[in-house]
């Protein structure tokens, strides 16, 4: 086998158009050099199929759209009969299963309007192509692809769950420029989404109302003393561009979104189990979706593994739970990453399916939730072969996990996240 620097026989290489213009044609074939990059050569080969400057172009231009977007959303389809959105959760570098989700989904266009509720990279094998064709799609329609942020857009997570030792490992050199300019386009992320004025739609959930005292200390007194639901001005207000937002603070409405949890019990209450974020029980969804005259939230945030630790929740094996139902309307948690994690500690998998939702007019608001099933063959631990269900091996030499998949929780809980923002 060659060695790790030596450059291996590419087929296709990414080209930046000469006019910077990109295409629809240009974009569908991107995807179509990393699917067939991700099945014939190791990782390493990445930076020829992709070179940097092509690389920093596309992150530029996709960082220079997000930034200048709100921190929540107003989105508002087109009102024609033919119009949907697609809505779509986790999906932790899983580049097949993405594409299989476009496959059944249909891809972006000016009709079809798609919002992806963060988590793009960390855990699987192909964070990288995950990220880049999602920021292609956002570059080609800005209007019509919207990426909001997760938890795993962050330089702390991404350190922990394989997304920054995968970029060593694909881009050597230019490691460290590359992977600088990915976490400067994390903190560009919009945080939430109002879909036609009746779906709200972040990572984690809900958030806390900050009253600012006249000065920090009295502010923390009072954000301490007693918990109070947020609503969309304290979001607007909140300042996102934090690599990791923070659990204490007068700017912790970025943490909450990124990393709160339903609970089937009332209340508002700080988040014990991940040591950041909250939990909300169900009135807190009514009041929520009272005030803001909503119907349905959907949020992402809870994998198989997440919820087999809350076992007063659902499982996440068909890919959503319908956690809520109140008065008002529903909270959906939405996972669309199948058969995760693609790397798992014990011989037991998950098996769990995916799901997206689509809305469709008039009102963009009953969710037609859509579940599919995990691309086979899939990759199996870091031993480097493809378990089929017919137990034939295939050679699969590129799969790695980038992370201390046997070691490491299987759960973003009790993280040690940084106390300032």
């Amino acid at each position: 086998m060659a060695g790790e620097e030596e450059e291996e026989a590419v087929r296709k290489v990414v080209e930046w158009p000469e006019d910077g213009g990109l295409t629809r044609e240009w974009v569908i074939g991107v995807g179509e050099t990393l699917a067939e990059a991700a099945s014939m050569l190791r990782p390493q080969a990445l930076r020829q199929v992709v070179p940097v400057g092509v690389a920093d172009s596309l992150i530029a231009r996709a960082s220079k759209i997000m930034h200048k977007e709100p921190n929540c959303l107003r989105l508002e389809p087109p009102r024609s009969s033919s119009s949907s959105i697609v809505l779509v959760g986790d999906l932790h570098g899983q580049l097949h299963d993405l594409l299989h989700l476009f496959d059944l989904a249909g891809l972006p266009d000016e009709e079809r309007m798609f919002v992806f509720n963060g988590d793009y990279v960390d855990r699987g094998a192909w964070g990288f192509e995950t990220y880049f064709l999602l920021l292609a799609w956002k570059v080609l329609l800005p209007h019509r692809v919207f990426l909001l942020r997760g938890n795993h857009e962050t330089k702390f997570c991404t350190s922990v769950y394989g997304f920054e030792k995968e970029i060593s490992v694909k881009f050597g050199e230019h490691s460290k420029h590359v992977y600088r300019k990915l976490l400067g386009c994390f903190e560009g992320h919009p945080l939430a989404a109002v879909i036609a004025g009746k779906v709200f739609m972040a990572h984690g959930g809900l958030f806390r109302s900050l009253e600012l005292g006249p000065s920090t200390r009295s502010f923390l007194v009072r954000a301490a003393a007693k918990l109070k639901l947020g609503d969309l001005d304290d979001l607007a207000k909140s300042r996102r561009g934090v690599l990791d937002p923070s659990a204490v603070g007068n700017n912790v409405i970025p943490g909450d979104i990124l990393w709160s949890d339903p609970s089937p019990n009332p209340g508002l209450a700080s988040n014990e189990g991940r040591g950041i974020g909250l939990v909300f029980g169900p009135d807190c969804t009514q009041e929520f979706m009272d005030k803001h005259k909503l119907k349905l939230i959907v949020r992402s945030h809870e994998g198989p593994d997440a919820r087999q630790k809350r076992p007063e929740m659902a499982s996440m094996d068909k890919g959503y739970t319908i956690d809520h139902v109140v008065k008002a309307g529903k909270l959906i948690t939405l996972f669309s990453a199948p058969d995760y994690p693609q790397f798992q500690a014990t011989e037991t998998r998950f098996n769990n399916k995916a799901a997206y939702i689509v809305l469709e007019p008039p009102d963009f608001c009953e969710p037609d939730i859509r579940v599919f099933e995990a691309v086979l063959p899939r990759p199996h631990v870091s031993n480097f072969v493809l378990i089929l269900p017919s137990t034939a091996l295939v050679a699969f030499p590129q799969v790695m996990p980038y992370y201390d998949h046997v070691n490491v929780m299987d759960s973003d809980d009790e993280l040690d996240l940084p106390k300032d923002g």
